[in-house]
């Protein structure tokens, strides 16, 4: 009996905001309509909250409530996971207010909005630099604001998912060894310009091993009049590689690698 009393109290209160909110949509007072915007947004109906103020912020153009309207838009949208359509509003905001009273966090949301929506490593990442660089321009602008640790841990992780987007390119690379070329070239070329770009990278370790890998596969593959010069590279990667990983998981793949390349050489 209580739950159906509940259940009745529940659509009765829905029933009167949706036509409270159909009364809002057709209403003309402009301040009615924001105050209601406001409301729903304090009451998490963020949809109701942006498609009210989506039509509020060309009204409200000039006046007082140009400013605050504009940032509960992008807000509205943020809270209801739409990072495009907030990073948009957002973006506009700061640009209109560039020391408006929201500006820091303007741009704080249109980068972390950017970062939560950031693709997975193995799809286009034009989204991910994206966040890079409206997160790094919130440090820019306001280098001591509390988000500054968030936002700079957001940047490593993002960094982090670009450095793997090249290390999968480049292990592709080595996967295809001499098919229709020296792929194995394209393999050192990728992960050494990943190294260089993002030296701090979690997967430099890997990225250092495949580079020795694709470095010895190229040599055993090559043509005799090639080998020794390929297998003297060889060596100078592995001892790039234990004097930055001495202690690496792969060092006994890399020793292994070694002994080959050493004793081809020494047997010359």
């Amino acid at each position: 009996m209580k739950k159906n009393i509940l259940f009745a109290i529940g659509v009765a209160l829905l029933m009167t905001s949706c036509g409270e909110y159909n009364k809002v949509l057709k209403s003309t007072d402009y301040n009615y309509k924001y105050e209601y915007a406001k409301r729903a947004f304090e009451e998490q109906r963020y949809s109701q909250a942006s498609t009210i103020l989506s039509d509020l912020i060309n009204v409200f153009k000039g006046t007082d409530k140009a400013e605050e309207s504009l940032y509960l838009l992008g807000l509205s949208y943020y809270e209801n996971k739409d990072y495009d359509n907030a990073g948009s509003y957002f973006k506009n905001y700061y640009q209109h207010y560039p020391k408006g009273q929201y500006a820091e966090l303007a741009r704080f949301y249109t980068g972390y909005g950017y970062y939560i929506d950031s693709p997975e490593s193995q799809l286009d990442q034009s989204g991910t630099h994206k966040a890079i660089e409206e997160l790094q321009a919130f440090l820019d602008y306001f280098p001591k604001s509390d988000k500054v640790s968030i936002a700079q841990s957001a940047i490593f992780e993002l960094q982090d998912k670009l450095v793997l987007k090249e290390l999968e390119n480049a292990q592709l690379y080595y996967n295809l060894g001499n098919y229709m070329g020296n792929n194995y070239e394209s393999a050192v070329i990728t992960a050494k310009n990943a190294i260089k770009e993002y030296p701090y990278s979690k997967y430099k370790e890997q990225l250092e091993m495949l580079v020795l890998k694709a470095r010895y596969r190229e040599a055993v593959e090559s043509v005799e009049e090639k080998k020794e010069e390929r297998m003297r590279t060889v060596i100078d990667e592995y001892y790039s590689f234990i004097n930055d990983f001495p202690t690496s998981n792969s060092i006994k793949e890399a020793e292994n690698i070694f002994k080959v390349a050493n004793k081809f050489i020494n047997g010359k």
